[in-house]
């Protein structure tokens, strides 16, 4: 059995980003306000959340 070669480093291919998901996905983050990743969702929610118990700084 031959040994696969290691693919090229910094060459990969998202299908995402070739049909235009991404572009998609970000320009109605920007518009909304809203992040579209999870992490970035819960960043927002829980700033909220601290927010409207601390109070604002």
């Amino acid at each position: 059995m031959k040994k696969k070669s290691p693919p090229i480093p910094g060459l990969s291919f998202s299908w995402k980003r070739a049909v235009g998901i991404t572009r998609i996905k970000q320009k109605v983050a920007r518009e909304t306000g809203i992040p579209t990743s999870m992490t970035g969702v819960e960043r927002k929610v829980g700033k909220f959340i601290l927010n409207t118990l601390f109070g604002k700084k």
